[in-house]
């Protein structure tokens, strides 16, 4: 997907000082991006700096020229970027970091992404406009992944495909659902082929409340891995991926369920009894 920042109106001369830089992002098949900034028309060595949003962490990228009042740095996916939302920011000669304002957005090698998970991990980074206007990375880190590429609702409850990056399926490989308030547990049996996963989960059998989906690729001795949707181009699917809601008796009353990708893009199951007030999907203690 190719996405382009709302245009501003026509400014008047000497303002173009005072705007913010702007940048527009290529992303490459392997994870990488490509920054290509406006020059700011101060002297001296620019950096791309990365702030990771909430957290002491940062990181730099020299900022070479390209021509046509071009600045451009390169986030390999070689370089490692933790789990979380970075702010990006124009920096030159020691001076003040300025904010950089989004341009255009080349994501179209995101689209059906297939990395090899060779490396034990996956990393996804997505460049997206803020709430204020501004230009942040989305990054994910993960070691293992799992991918739900496919939700199908079934006529009482979900049916998910995906892919494992990272690791193997063994024959005793699950799926779990894992209460958030209470921790308890259910469990649903996984059908492997190769690094392909598929399970049903029934509705019927979740009490009220919101449900975490997890992967256990090597059974109950081994490790637990988040369920996601991660490998594609959309930094944010709460909004734009949405699925019906089932009505449904259980034993525990007449309730409303349904999937729904959090603020993190993790996969999770909310269960409503009748009556009650759903909650805010997606209300995980996570802010964009």
């Amino acid at each position: 997907m190719t996405t382009s920042a709302p245009r501003t109106a026509r400014r008047r001369a000497g303002e173009d000082a005072a705007m913010p830089p702007r940048a527009d992002c290529i992303a490459d098949s392997a994870g990488g991006l490509t920054f290509d900034v406006t020059e700011t028309g101060e002297q001296g060595a620019a950096l791309l700096v990365l702030r990771r949003r909430d957290r002491d962490e940062e990181v730099s990228l020299p900022l070479t020229p390209v021509g046509n009042g071009r600045l451009r740095a390169a986030l390999p996916s070689g370089v490692a970027l933790a789990e979380g939302r970075w702010d990006a920011y124009a920096q030159v000669a020691g001076g003040e970091p300025r904010r950089l304002a989004p341009g255009v957005n080349d994501l179209r090698s995101l689209v059906d992404r297939v990395p090899s998970g060779s490396l034990g991990h996956v990393a996804v980074r997505i460049p997206y406009v803020t709430r204020q206007g501004n230009l942040s990375v989305r990054s994910w880190l993960r070691a293992p992944h799992a991918e739900a590429h496919e939700l199908r609702p079934a006529e009482d409850g979900l049916v998910v495909h995906g892919r494992v990056y990272g690791t193997a399926l063994a024959p005793a490989a699950r799926a779990e659902a894992r209460h958030r308030g209470s921790g308890a547990l259910l469990h649903a049996e996984v059908v492997a082929e190769q690094a392909e996963f598929g399970f049903a989960l029934a509705y019927g059998v979740l009490p009220p409340g919101i449900w975490d989906l997890w992967l256990r690729p090597a059974g109950e001795s081994g490790p637990r891995v988040r369920i996601a949707r991660l490998l594609d181009d959309i930094a944010d699917k709460q909004p734009v991926l949405t699925y019906p809601r089932t009505a449904l008796d259980t034993e525990y009353g007449p309730v409303q369920a349904g999937p729904y990708f959090t603020r993190d893009n993790d996969l999770s199951v909310s269960v409503v009894a009748k009556g009650a007030v759903a909650p805010v999907t997606g209300a995980d203690g996570r802010t964009p």
